[in-house]
């Protein structure tokens, strides 16, 4: 069952996301070659600590699992699509990285992620390797497809059209769509209904009303959309072994639209 938030609840859904998004804005700043993804891992744990809030992440253990999650952060590297579990792991130039964060404050949940590429420091001003061209290309096209899923996120849409938005922009680049996995609703809990596929048909699905706390989360790969789900309960890749970029912003459907509540 869909719980719609009342002001109160948004007003305080909305605080927690300004703090998440200075934490996670902070975590993408550190990330340069030879720095792990545990020491990323360590950095948003103690930024959230110190604003006097919890990761939502961190023992965490959703449906199916067979344990909790054993980190704040997420870091998924190049092929990894999602949930990738921090590790000493050295970063290295040229890496497609996505930074994949929750905080709970007050209770309340938010869910925001980005993906960076890792650049050296001679070269941070510019990308001239036809590589990062392509690789910066997948990261824009599905931060591009996020601003088209909120775009359509507002009151009597539905489901389908934020999905159709998404694909929309995946389609026009020539990039595959994560089929098996999407964004949800978020709040009260680190995961609630409904599920948010990244494809779909405009007018299709569930009504979005007011008050609804949704997490958005386009996947798109250099290849094809399949998946493998790897040992370690958590870390996602494509199957194919080809690169995987990963954005999210937690909205709220208002009368106006949608707001962004995970921005600072």
């Amino acid at each position: 069952m869909i719980k719609l938030k009342n002001e109160t609840e948004i007003a305080l859904l909305r605080e927690g996301g300004r703090r998440l998004a200075s934490v996670l804005g902070q975590v993408a700043k550190a990330v340069k070659p030879g720095l792990t993804s545990r020491e990323l891992d360590a950095l948003a744990s103690k930024l959230i600590s110190d604003l006097g809030d919890k990761p939502s992440f961190l023992r965490y253990q959703p449906a199916g699992a067979s344990a909790p999650y054993p980190a704040s952060l997420c870091v998924s590297i190049n092929e990894e699509v999602v949930h990738g579990v921090p590790s000493d792991r050295q970063l290295e130039v040229g890496d497609v990285v996505s930074l994949d964060l929750g905080l709970n404050h007050g209770g309340l949940f938010t869910d925001l992620a980005v993906t960076v590429l890792v650049i050296g420091e001679n070269v941070r001003s510019q990308t001239s390797n036809i590589s990062d061209v392509v690789k910066l290309k997948l990261i824009n096209a599905t931060k591009e497809a996020l601003a088209a899923g909120i775009k359509s996120a507002r009151p009597g849409n539905t489901l389908g059209d934020i999905g159709a938005a998404i694909e929309a922009v995946a389609k026009r680049n020539g990039l595959g769509v994560v089929r098996d996995l999407g964004g949800h609703g978020v709040g009260k809990k680190v995961h609630e209904e409904p599920v948010i596929a990244n494809y779909g048909k405009k007018g299709t699905g569930l009504k979005l009303k007011a008050g609804m706390v949704l997490a958005l989360e386009p996947m798109f790969t250099l290849g094809a959309d399949e998946v493998n789900f790897m040992p370690d309960g958590y870390t996602v890749t494509t199957a194919d072994g080809s690169l995987a970029a990963h954005f999210e912003h937690t909205i709220v459907i208002t009368e106006r639209g949608a707001e962004i509540l995970t921005k600072e």
